[in-house]
């Protein structure tokens, strides 16, 4: 009969084996994002294949998605300046930029860098591998004919991408002419985009319907939201004040 020890637990005599102790190995990446792509491929994307989560909200992400410039979406209604204010950025006009007081955007332009000016139509950036918009196919072809992609060298554009938007209109004419959801595409890049800047009019402070279902559409990205009074220079201080606080109420109202 075997007797144990009743500190070892152990048959008098017998040897342990010596368990080597395994110790984690750290994983070395050359930058964060290949650190969050393999995690991505590893850990997430097999749960998103196996829910089908690519066929019900969002294209499963790509290589591309992680390796894509900070994005800076512009909002804003008709002639508030969010052409212009890219063109101050760049400190030149940029491909398909169009400025007037009525709507001239018509169109989504992202504003990205290359090393001569062009265009590149939405369906081509759509389908791209090395774009970070592949995950915009799901709109159709009734919002990628309105979705172009405008290259130039600027050095401001080595480091981010800007969404220039049509300006959301008011009355009827949000009603019309639209082929594509306009609130959904918005909320598509406000999930995607690193700074959200709504542009308001000291002149022109009204919300449009269109526009506070814009702005309902980002719920969620709060902390990526920043609301630029545009041409606030061409008011005095006084008027200013009370200028001032009326976006913000209105606002208040929708945020």
């Amino acid at each position: 009969q075997a007797r144990f020890s009743p500190c070892s637990g152990r048959a008098p005599g017998a040897v342990a084996a010596a368990m080597p102790k395994k110790e984690p190995v750290a994983e070395i990446y050359e930058s964060v994002s290949d650190g969050l792509k393999q995690l991505y491929r590893s850990k997430i994307k097999p749960v998103e294949e196996a829910y089908r989560f690519g066929d019900f909200y969002s294209p499963l992400l790509t290589d591309s998605d992680f390796d894509a410039k900070p994005m800076v979406l512009l909002l804003g209604q008709y002639s508030v300046g969010k052409t212009s204010f890219i063109k101050y950025l760049l400190g030149r006009d940029f491909p398909g930029a169009h400025i007037g007081p009525e709507p001239t955007t018509d169109r989504f332009i992202a504003v990205m860098h290359g090393k001569e000016d062009k265009t590149t139509p939405g369906n081509a950036l759509a389908v791209s591998a090395n774009m970070p918009f592949r995950g915009l196919e799901m709109f159709g072809n009734g919002f990628l004919s309105k979705f172009q992609g405008a290259q130039l060298d600027s050095p401001l554009l080595q480091h981010i991408t800007l969404i220039d938007t049509p300006g959301v209109l008011s009355g009827e004419k949000q009603r019309i002419g639209r082929t594509y959801m306009f609130t959904s595409v918005c909320g598509w890049f406000a999930s995607r985009a690193d700074i959200i800047l709504l542009l308001f009019d000291a002149h022109k402070l009204d919300i449009s319907d269109e526009f506070k279902e814009t702005i309902e559409a980002l719920k969620g990205h709060d902390d990526k939201i920043r609301v630029v009074l545009n041409k606030a220079d061409a008011v005095d201080s006084q008027r200013l004040l009370r200028i001032y606080g009326s976006p913000l109420w209105s606002l208040g109202e929708v945020i």
